[in-house]
């Protein structure tokens, strides 16, 4: 009788699966450990609780405004550029959790011990979102050994990537973790409407924090069309699904973050009439397309696909044509040779070619590796469609990449899951032949170039001017990397700037942010390419005669001039045009209507001049 009714309790309690089969945890545990590594690598020799970015530095500048009441709607940024100010386009979306953050921190601390708190947190618990959807996908394709494969090369990624290291709070990180979650829903085997709905609400949600993503849900789109063409009536609802979510979601964000004054208003770099119109037509016409009768077959299919395909080019051509060619084609030249050629981000592989060619590792190989795994395995007929919708995204984030050098974060990102499903098979085949030595190096190798910062280490060892420098964690984003103290950081000027006047300060634009983080002073320039007009006032401003700078000077309202001659925009000023007020300055020979204030940090800091009153 015991043993009868231990045998029945046993069979009565809940069998435990293993940790295996438990992907959310087993991803938080690796998501535990790589938070850890990243907080004891990184917060002790931290200098600043802001990440090195300028964009990091600029988004707490916008969430702060918002904390201080700044409208919802209200996106200007009142300090930056010419008078009126700067109408940013990124988006609230983002801000809102870093300012929720911030506030709730706020109860118990100080304001910056607050920000310090909220910016160190916010990347790293992007970590967990970023590691489960990779665990997921992977175990459902391959099992248990290819999600912690998949684990492993994620949370490596997430540790060599600068965008989830504490401080950073631009939308790259965010970005990231929305097309992880789209590729890992797309690759379901089961193809339930679940996962569709979830990666049709990453897609609007993409959409809405940022144009870069445009590229990568197109595709994703694409990816449901060719499966609803080729499965038919069983792949029906789940593309219903996602045709509804993309719909819904891109609906919800357009009004939760556009004003009403501006429902006509068409924007190429952010969220507006032309992405919305389109992602919502899309996806209500893919639903709508799903409802056709079983009955007219592939061929049915094929053509009401290329009817939605003609229906969105005439709707981009009618609603948003300026919006087919790059965000940035009508950035005045003078700023496309001064900063935008300057950026990392913004170059193409011809650039980086001719730059840093060592760098080419780091950005481009795993990409192109995962996409030839992809192309091998679906000419193999080895899980076929997941890897037809792998090799789509990262093929369009390797395209993407080539023009600008951006886009290699996405790619080398979406690669964990095809290297992974690899790597579990030869990790497999060594296991089956330990004295194989050929498999073990196959195992070896293959395990190291899936690894990004591998690439980029190598690329450093060889070139000896690296430095020693990871092209992973080096890379600058769209307004390039903020200075270093002692190079004409704001931050070593503060205890000068902040104890003047507020006014409209002339200085250097990658030193522009950092001055609106510091003082309440208003900036001609920082490196975002709305602000065209101060960042070509402040141009002007070095360019010109010293006799013809008081011009511009006064035209633009300007009070003080932070002038950095160790700035290498102004260095490249100076060398352009050595008869200018910067060449003039740096040799020492002041105008009249400047009057030194005094010097900030050492070297080539800052030294401030006071822009005289008219007489």
């Amino acid at each position: 009788m015991p043993d009868a009714a231990a045998a029945h309790l046993q069979q009565a309690q809940p069998e435990r699966r293993p940790l295996s089969g438990r992907p959310g945890l087993l991803s938080l545990l690796y998501a535990l450990v790589t938070i850890a590594f990243m907080l004891a690598m990184f917060v002790p020799s931290a200098t600043d609780y802001v990440g090195p970015d300028n964009d990091d530095v600029m988004r707490l500048v916008q969430v702060r405004d918002l904390l201080a009441g700044q409208g919802w709607f209200d996106l200007m940024q009142y300090r930056l550029g010419l008078e009126g100010g700067t109408l940013m386009h990124w988006s609230r979306l983002v801000d809102l959790p870093i300012a929720a953050l911030i506030r709730m921190g706020m109860l118990v601390l100080p304001q910056d011990q607050a920000e310090a708190l909220a910016l160190t947190t916010w990347p790293l618990l992007l970590i967990p979102c970023l590691l489960y959807p990779i665990g997921l996908a992977a175990g459902r394709l391959s099992g248990p050994a290819a999600m912690n494969i998949a684990l492993g090369l994620a949370s490596l990624f997430a540790f060599t990537n600068i965008r989830f290291h504490p401080g950073s709070i631009d939308h790259h990180n965010i970005q990231s973790v929305l097309v992880v979650w789209i590729a890992a829903m797309l690759v379901d085997p089961d193809r339930s409407a679940r996962s569709y709905v979830v990666a049709g609400a990453a897609a609007a949600l993409a959409i809405a924090i940022g144009a870069e993503t445009v590229p990568v849900v197109a595709v994703a789109c694409l990816c449901v069309a060719l499966q609803w063409i080729w499965h038919g009536d069983a792949m029906s609802r789940p593309a219903r699904a996602f045709g509804v979510s993309l719909a819904l979601g891109i609906t919800a964000a357009f009004l939760l973050t556009i004003p009403p004054a501006r429902y006509g208003v068409v924007t190429c770099d952010s969220l507006s009439l032309g992405f919305y119109a389109l992602a919502a037509m899309g996806g209500t016409l893919m639903a709508g397309a799903t409802y056709l009768p079983v009955d007219h077959g592939i061929r049915g299919r094929l053509v009401a696909a290329a009817g939605i395909a003609v229906a969105l080019a005439a709707a981009a051509l009618l609603i948003a044509p300026q919006c087919l060619g790059s965000p940035l084609a009508n950035l005045d030249p003078m700023l496309v040779t001064l900063w935008l050629d300057a950026v990392t981000e913004a170059q193409s592989i011809v650039g980086i070619v001719i730059r840093d060619p060592h760098a080419l590792g780091g950005y481009y190989a795993v990409g192109f590796f995962a996409a030839m795994v992809c192309l091998f395995r679906i000419l193999q007929n080895q899980d076929r469609e997941a890897h037809v919708v792998l090799l789509l995204l990262i093929a369009a984030s390797w395209m993407v990449a080539l023009v600008q050098v951006r886009g290699f974060f996405f790619a080398n990102m979406l690669a964990i899951l095809p290297l992974a499903l690899l790597i579990a098979d030869l990790r497999r085949g060594s296991q089956a032949d330990p004295e194989s030595p050929n498999a073990a190096f196959a195992y070896v190798m293959t395990v190291l170039m899936a690894v990004p910062a591998v690439w980029a280490l190598a690329g450093a060892l060889i070139d000896h001017n690296a430095e020693g420098s990871l092209g992973m964690e080096t890379l600058t984003q769209d307004s390039g990397a903020r200075p270093v103290p002692g190079e004409c950081s704001a931050e070593d000027g503060l205890p000068l700037l902040a104890g003047l006047e507020p006014g409209v300060v002339a200085a250097p634009s990658n030193s522009g942010a950092e001055i609106l983080r510091y003082t309440a002073h208003r900036v001609l320039a920082a490196p975002y390419h709305r602000n065209q007009g101060g960042m070509l006032t402040e141009l002007h401003i070095g360019l010109a005669l010293p006799a013809e700078s008081e011009a511009f000077l006064r035209g633009a309202g300007v009070k003080l001039l932070a002038f950095c001659a160790g700035d290498p925009q102004t260095r490249s000023l100076i060398r352009m045009k050595p008869d200018g007020l910067y060449a003039a300055l740096a040799r020492g020979d002041v105008p009249t209507y400047l009057a030194p204030i005094g010097r900030t940090g050492e070297g080539d800091g800052f030294i401030v001049y006071q822009v005289a009153a008219v007489r």
